[in-house]
Parts: C-alpha cells; structure tokens; sequence
C-alpha cells in the first residue's frame, strides 16, 4: 500500500483498517459518535490495540475514537527498522494528517505516553491535550533489569483478565520484543516534557510499581500545563482492569481546560 494510504473502508470506516507512513503499517480501529472530541490511544509495550476495548466504549460517547496497533504490535506486521519513539510519533501525526480530524487527545499508556509526549512535541498542531497513563520510563530505572524486575511485581498481583490479555499481546510480539525494548529504554522523556505545551493529564494506578508515584510527580512537574491524578486499588494496566475510572478522569479533565 502506497506511503499515507488508508485502507479499503475509508473514512468513517469501523472495521479496522490498515495506515502505511515511511514503509511502515498501522492497524487502527475506530469508533465514533456526535461528541465533540477526537482520541487516540497509544499502546504500551508489548500490547496492542485490544487493552484499550473498554477505554475506547466508554471515551467513544464522547467522540470519534482511533485505538492503533503500532507497527511491529498486535496486527500490525514487522516494519523494515524498529520504530524509536520520535518515528513513531511522526507515523500518529501522519495518520491524524491523512484523517482530516481536530486536534486530538492523544491518550498513551506506558511505552504509549513516551510517544503521545514526542507528538505532542513534534506536532503541537495536531494535539488538543495528552493523557500519560503509567508513564514510563522512570528516569531512576532505565535499564532493562530493572524494568523487568517492576513489571515482574506488577504482574504478580494483577487479576485474570490483564494476565490473559498481557499474555497473548506478549505472545505476539515476543519474536521482536528485545529490540523495542531498546528503543524505549533509548528514549528520554525527561527531555521531551519540558518542551510540551498542550494541557497534560498524568494518571497511575495507587499500586503501580512499573510508574512509581515519585516519577509521576515528577513527570508532572516537568510538564508546563499538567495535572496527577491516581487510581485506587488499580496497578499498572489500569485501563485493562477497569476503564471506568480512567474515562472518568479523563473526561472531566478535558471539561476542566
């Protein structure tokens, strides 16, 4: 498929469709309603669309929806070169360029929010406001090990229903999962947030080990125009277990700037 071709649905299509930008697929799935608001959700690592089903019910009465599989993810097939963060971050905007859509709310999970931020950086005018939910990488952390280690005791207690989804999102990307790996741990967040100028919105499970609250405070801190919100009783796939709460802060943030 051509560079910047969307697939055979067009726009307005909800069956999921596949995006190629600079030789690389996206798979993106859609939903929409008469809402005012455009989203876009941003996997973290490993996962792929599917985490964010809930989220994507519960934000769609709100407006038009795009939940993505980054190349390489879920669905999406293998690019050539593993993407970094700021490439990735140029494929979202390719895809919100080729749309025609508002400024959106760029909504990223874990690995997701390093990309959302790069977005919001790269392409300020395509980005209403930014959710960061778990952010990652803690700046404390960057190394593999201790990544592992984190998630390790996240996952340890988390319940059924994240263990199976994780698990067959792992299974796919397993085959390619060292070198994405790299290419978060590569990336600096705490360089990019200073320079974000969309309101910013950083939300982390109360029992995240992966996002700690100290780096979230300080991701906070580091953002210009942002605000911490955390869940009770969540851990680190907070929009997995239970997408109520995160759609309720979100929402009432965009009511709020």
């Amino acid at each position: 498929m051509p560079d910047d071709e969307l697939g055979a649905d067009g726009p307005g299509a909800t069956a999921p469709y596949e995006f190629t930008h600079a030789g690389a697929t996206m798979i993106v799935e859609e939903e929409r309603s008469s809402g005012p608001h455009t989203f876009v959700l941003l996997h973290g690592l490993g996962m792929g669309r599917s985490v964010f089903i809930r989220l994507t019910a519960r934000l769609a009465s709100a407006g038009h929806v795009l939940a993505v599989d980054l190349p390489g993810y879920g669905e999406a097939p293998e690019p050539p070169k593993t993407l970094s963060m700021e490439r990735a971050a140029d494929h979202i905007a390719a895809l919100l360029r080729a749309r025609g859509t508002s400024p959106a709310v760029i909504v990223g999970h874990s690995m997701g929010s390093q990309i959302a931020a790069e977005v919001a950086v790269r392409h300020p005018e395509l980005v209403r406001s930014i959710v960061l939910i778990a952010p990652t990488v803690d700046a404390r952390a960057r190394t593999w090990h201790q990544q592992a280690l984190r998630l390790g005791r996240d996952l340890i207690r988390e319940n059924p229903r994240v263990l199976f989804i994780g698990a067959r999102e792992y299974l796919r990307s397993w085959p390619n999962f060292r070198r994405e790996l790299k290419a978060v741990l590569a990336h600096r967040p705490e360089d990019t947030y200073p320079r974000v100028t969309v309101p910013a919105l950083v939300m982390r499970g109360q029992k995240d080990p992966v996002a700690p609250r100290e780096w979230c405070v300080d991701v906070a801190r580091m953002i210009p125009n942002a605000e911490l919100t955390e869940i009770p009783g969540h851990r680190h796939e907070t929009m997995i277990k239970d997408a109520g709460p995160a759609a309720h802060r979100i929402l009432g943030f965009l009511d709020r700037t």
